[in-house]
């Protein structure tokens, strides 16, 4: 298979370890905003889905202030499609990436602020037949949401191997995070009282 990941067993690695940590973090979700979460997470797996292309094809990180400004400038369907997509970014930067949020312009702070208003607007415009419901349910419950995606990504960088088992050791240590520690203690790395094992 040549390293290559089918996107169906993605999803079920994805939907297998946030039922994982939903557990553990004794987070409630709908089925619908699993179902969404699990279709972030395997769209963002490849890091171009975080960058709009420009003009010339080039990478293009829009800032969240910016799409949401144009978001306001759009008829309905777009300004969806624009919500939805800050919303996402939002979510998605904020659970993987806090650490380097921290020494940021902004904080993961303004991401959740940004990603959570995003999600009650589409909710708002969204038809109540449809996924109003699920919209609804990211907004309310984006930072414990964002909390589950830092569990999975430290899960991640730990499982990937002894580089990304330091970086989420260096953040730990940083932070003293609860969630980081866990993961440490589960992979044998840290005994329970933060000291490293014989």
């Amino acid at each position: 298979m040549s390293g290559l990941v089918a996107s169906s067993s993605l999803k079920e690695f994805f939907k297998s370890l946030l039922d994982e940590v939903l557990a553990r973090q004794r987070v409630g979700l709908t089925e619908g905003a699993e179902f969404y979460l699990v279709n972030l997470l395997s769209d963002f797996a490849a890091t171009d889905a975080l960058f709009n292309r420009d003009a010339e094809g080039r990478r293009d990180h829009e800032p969240l202030a910016l799409l949401y400004h144009r978001a306001l400038q759009q008829e309905r369907e777009e300004r969806i499609r624009t919500l939805r997509r800050l919303g996402d970014v939002s979510l998605y930067k904020a659970g993987f990436f806090s650490g380097a949020l921290q020494h940021g312009l902004v904080g993961p702070d303004y991401y959740i602020q940004m990603g959570g208003s995003a999600y009650g607007q589409v909710a708002a415009l969204a038809p109540a037949s449809g996924f109003a419901a699920v919209y609804r349910e990211l907004c309310e419950k984006f930072r414990a949401l964002v909390s589950l995606l830092e569990e999975i990504a430290a899960r991640g960088m730990v499982r990937a191997g002894p580089s990304g088992a330091l970086k989420v050791y260096e953040s730990w240590s940083r932070t003293g995070d609860d969630k980081l520690e866990r993961v440490l203690v589960e992979a044998g790395l840290v005994t329970r009282k933060g000291s490293l094992p014989n």
